[in-house]
């Protein structure tokens, strides 16, 4: 019986491992329904984690300010372009479409340290600088500022969260202490939602 379990826990993780990959590293082709996988109701385990009823950008929000520590256990979520993709432990999975007009893009300003990202996790990917105060710009490629310069301060996983017009084609300046990172942005239905190339210098 031991036996089993250890074989079930470690098939568990290999399986959270795969997932966090693809999240913070490479595109997952994963198709996404109510439901598939393990039988199990969405309704239910959205509703112990505190997401049941919100919409995609509420989820969002909700799961990129929670505190590291304080992240759910059991759950990977999946910014896309169009949707957030949340995986429960069990094999169950739903997509939240995201608003038609808005993309979200996760930028991990860093001085020394990064990893590969192209879909952000809400709850696996981390930065280097938490709880960071940086000042942010967002400049679309004819000059036009659809962020004019505000003072943000990082989430407790290092990233700063950017809500930007769809078909924005531009750059984000991210400054903090001194010190500045410039880099191309753009948010079509392919595009990262992701940026983990911000170093600052």
């Amino acid at each position: 019986m031991r036996s089993q379990k250890g074989t079930f826990r470690a098939l568990l993780a290999l399986f959270f491992a795969s997932v966090f990959l693809a999240g913070c590293s490479s595109a997952d082709t994963a198709e996404t329904a109510w439901g598939r996988g393990a039988a199990s109701d969405p309704a239910v385990w959205l509703a112990a984690y505190g997401l049941d009823g919100l919409d995609g950008r509420e989820i969002i929000d909700t799961l990129d300010r929670m505190p590291v520590a304080e992240r759910p256990d059991g759950l990977l979520a999946s910014v896309r372009a169009d949707q957030v993709v949340l995986t429960h432990e069990d094999g169950g999975e739903v997509a939240v479409p995201l608003p038609a007009d808005e993309f979200y893009v996760s930028v991990a300003p860093y001085t020394d340290t990064t990893h590969q990202c192209l879909y952000h996790s809400l709850t696996t990917c981390l930065g280097e600088l938490r709880n960071a105060d940086v000042r942010v710009t967002a400049t679309d490629s004819d000059g036009t500022q659809v962020i004019s310069t505000v003072e943000m301060r990082t989430f407790d996983n290092g990233f700063v969260g950017l809500w930007l017009p769809r078909g924005f084609d531009g750059t984000v300046t991210l400054e903090q202490d001194g010190r500045t990172a410039t880099v191309p942005v753009a948010t079509g239905d392919d595009d990262p939602t992701c940026l983990t190339t911000a170093r600052l210098t």
